[in-house]
């Protein structure tokens, strides 16, 4: 994304960066489940997730 740290206008800083997201190519698919890096735990009590 473009970099405006320089810009103090809020405004105009915004204008920038939604014309960068626009412009960027889009992102690949993904190759694995979202969570599959996530650290998983094999017990726990009831009601606590696993992740």
């Amino acid at each position: 994304m473009a970099n405006t740290k320089s810009i103090t206008d809020t405004l105009e800083r915004k204008k920038i960066k939604r014309a960068a997201r626009k412009a960027a190519p889009p992102k690949a698919a993904r190759t694995g489940a979202r969570g599959e890096n996530k650290a998983k735990i094999k017990k726990a009590a009831r009601g606590t997730s696993k992740r």
